[in-house]
């Protein structure tokens, strides 16, 4: 394309300063990929590009072996930079409107078996930094929290003598969450230790080594070198705890309406994926333990 029409995509990526730059990056990427694929089949000129050149485009991503969720990101892109395009006057139509991409199976998610949670979850706690991050995970395990979630309790969120936390969720839906007894503990022993570490004027539930309110990123790092030090031998992430928690319920109660609640699900096929996971068990479970089941062997 002519250098003009590919100076349009820094004036696309500079009008998108309402977002983060990992985002414009991101767009950046995907729309100079797209220019690529345009040079290769001769475009001069982002207004001659109909939808037969973008699902061109999204084939040929889709032979390179690209997943659904990447496509679905790069067609995104496109639609957003026409938007620009239309906005600014250079283009009439959305070419990338109405494409679709191909299906990705989805990916079932990662989770712990109920020794390793409890391996990962009994920390001996003999300082102040143990004792908080215990804390952390029990309360993460036992509730199934998202790590948002986590963060953002204040004290009051947690009621140690009813057993019970307070969670503001996605969309700021509140939800009231039974809490386990061993967490219930952890907590209870962290809240003596807190005033320690907490500034005065800081009410958040867990706090960093400077008094203030601990990021979701100290809670990855923290949860990283405790599964190692844990002998876990696999990397956790906090969803890990969140998605084992949902796996356990669900393989113990069989109740899907319940863990939806739990979860905070608005949508219970969200929460069916668990059913997946729980079928999973089941049948291992089935040909490890009934006789008709084992395998001859010769």
């Amino acid at each position: 394309m002519h250098q003009i029409e590919i100076s349009r995509i820094d004036q696309f990526i500079k009008s998108l300063h309402h977002l983060s730059e990992q985002t414009r990056k991101a767009y950046q990427k995907d729309i100079s990929i797209f220019l690529e694929y345009c040079n290769e089949i001769n475009i001069e000129n982002w207004t001659v590009i109909d939808g037969r050149q973008i699902r061109g485009f999204v084939t040929q991503r889709h032979r390179q072996g690209i997943g659904g969720r990447s496509l679905q990101r790069n067609l995104s892109a496109i639609r957003a930079f026409y938007r620009y395009l239309i906005k600014t006057g250079v283009a009439n139509s959305n070419p990338a409107q109405g494409i679709v991409t191909p299906k990705t199976a989805k990916k079932l998610p990662n989770t712990l078996d109920v020794d390793q949670s409890t391996q990962l979850v009994e920390i001996k706690a003999t300082d102040i930094l143990s004792i908080r991050d215990k804390a952390i995970f029990e309360l993460m395990y036992s509730c199934g929290l998202r790590l948002s979630e986590l963060v953002k309790l204040n004290l009051d969120s947690i009621d140690i003598g009813d057993g019970v936390v307070t969670v503001i969720g996605k969309g700021n839906k509140t939800r009231l969450l039974p809490v386990g007894q061993q967490a219930l503990e952890a907590t209870r022993i962290w809240l003596k230790q807190r005033v320690i570490l907490a500034t005065h004027d800081d009410n958040a539930l867990f706090v960093s080594k400077r008094g203030t309110r601990i990021s979701t990123r100290s809670v990855q790092q923290r949860l990283r070198h405790w599964s190692k030090r844990q002998g876990l031998g696999t990397h956790v992430h906090p969803h890990m705890l969140r998605h084992s928690f949902a796996t356990h319920v669900l393989e113990s109660s069989g109740d899907l309406r319940a863990v939806q609640e739990l979860l905070g699900h608005a949508d219970i096929s969200t929460t069916q994926v668990y059913t997946h996971l729980d079928f999973q068990h089941l049948a291992k479970v089935y040909d490890q333990a009934h006789p008709r089941a084992q395998k001859k062997t010769k």
